[in-house]
């Protein structure tokens, strides 16, 4: 078995600038959908990933950090890398032991205009965070003490809340949860989210002009391929 190496990259691949603000005016859930069905569910956290305040979101190129459990050290060396508008990224296998992120790193992630954090463990001083406004979304919130001793590794891949996160990836956060977008992919996935946000709009006009959903977006026609019974009255007059 190899020993793990402790690495600390200082650069990421960066994505098309314009590219990133297109995608920042669209929400998870455009982003998601315009990843595709299979790839938008690859990349999407689970539902333990919550923002710790309302109202909060996020879009930005991903700045990793692998820590091993009970230890925080990658995610200040992380922090010290991270420019302007990043997204930081910490896993430590997703355990509450050690947490990784807390007030002080917080504060230094603000002064650096960092856009916010994605933890995939445990973060605390959630009540001072929340005074910073600064955005965050963790699996967990615990106040145990974490080392700092390592190893660590920092901007190389990792598997935070079960997704793949490259260095350099694009992150989307808000209240509906958090999608990571491969830099590869992100120029059509931005297409997709206009077309999808396009068509959503042409839909609720139809909608307000008084079309039913279920006609609008073809129901009707998939209950009756699926020849889906529709009884006229009440579960009850049927058990006769």
């Amino acid at each position: 078995m190899r020993p793990v190496k402790s690495v600390i990259y200082n650069d990421i691949p960066r994505p098309d600038p314009e590219l990133l603000a297109r995608a920042a005016k669209f929400g998870v859930a455009d982003l998601h959908g315009g990843l595709g069905l299979v790839t938008g569910r690859m990349c999407l956290m689970s539902p333990a990933m919550r923002p710790i305040a309302a109202g909060q979101r996020l879009c930005g190129p991903a700045i990793t950090a692998w820590n091993f459990p009970g230890d925080n050290l990658a995610i200040h060396c992380a922090l010290n890398t991270a420019q302007a508008g990043d997204v930081l990224v910490f896993t430590n296998g997703g355990g509450h032991q050690g947490a990784l992120w807390g007030d002080v790193a917080c504060g230094f992630a603000v002064k650096k205009g960092v856009a916010g954090a994605v933890v995939h463990g445990a973060c605390r001083d959630t009540d001072a965070i929340r005074d910073m406004g600064f955005p965050v979304w963790s699996t967990h919130v615990s106040v145990e003490q974490p080392e700092k001793r390592g190893p660590a590794a920092v901007n190389v891949p990792i598997v935070a809340d079960n997704v793949l996160v490259e260095p350099g990836d694009i992150i989307a956060a808000d209240a509906d949860g958090v999608v990571v977008i491969p830099r590869a992919l992100l120029a059509r996935t931005v297409d997709a989210a206009e077309a999808r946000a396009a068509n959503e709009v042409k839909i609720r006009a139809r909608i307000a002009a008084g079309e039913l959903p279920l006609d609008i977006l073809g129901i009707r026609a998939v209950i009756e391929s699926l020849g889906i019974e529709q009884v006229d009255g009440t579960w009850e007059d049927d058990q006769g």
